[in-house]
């Protein structure tokens, strides 16, 4: 199952910035920074205890911002998500019992996949877009390439290990939608409320991805 408009601007931004935020409070400066610095988007992981309460926040009080839930791990967690305004689910690994309840209530789904075993059971699901996770570790570009070549109707978002100085590499790939990645707005940053500097970041980011589609 796709989700054309979630894909499209996927693909028209390129980089998926994910999130780790532990205060709501800072979840709406956080998300004008990314539309500032030129990224409408964010990936909020349930990494901590009051994650939902900040993906609420961007999805009710900044309507510009394409907002998703990351690190999902259960069906619950995806009901949670959904209910707290997601329009896209990222998980780490493939849960098929995660995936099957987000296909059945038509969400948005980007289960992670680092083998051909794991991207088989995507297609079983006809997914046709998933996360390639983590990335580097894995072999990174050229693991992707040989991993994938089998596979030539899928798009990966890769995510783990990838930053300016890599960025570059995947997004070359013409397999790649988009990139993610905590760099843009580090835990660290949003923690000391350094949103001037998490814009900056995504200036940079954006003008690297930007060189990279134009080039291609």
């Amino acid at each position: 199952m796709i989700h054309p408009r979630v894909v499209e601007i996927f693909r028209k931004n390129r980089l998926i910035p994910v999130i780790v935020i532990d205060d709501p409070a800072q979840a709406v400066p956080l998300a004008h920074a990314l539309e500032e610095g030129g990224l409408p988007c964010a990936e909020i992981t349930l990494r901590t205890p009051r994650a939902l309460e900040a993906l609420e926040k961007i999805a009710t009080e900044c309507p510009n911002v394409l907002v998703g839930a990351g690190t999902v791990l259960s069906p619950t967690q995806a009901a949670d998500a959904c209910s707290a305004g997601a329009k896209f689910i990222v998980a780490p690994g493939f849960g098929a019992a995660m995936v099957d309840y987000c296909i059945d209530h038509d969400l948005a789904v980007f289960p992670g996949i680092a083998t051909p075993t794991e991207l088989e059971f995507a297609l079983s699901r006809d997914l046709s877009v998933v996360k390639f996770f983590p990335a580097e570790p894995m072999g990174g570009v050229a693991y992707l390439k040989a991993m994938s070549a089998p596979y030539g109707n899928v798009e990966f978002l890769p995510s783990g290990g990838i930053g300016l100085s890599n960025l570059a590499g995947y997004l070359s790939n013409p397999r790649v939608v988009a990139c993610g990645g905590s760099w843009m707005a580090p835990a660290e940053w949003i923690n000391a409320g350094q949103f001037d500097r998490i814009r900056d970041e995504v200036r940079k980011s954006v003008a690297t991805a930007l060189a990279v589609t134009e080039g291609s």
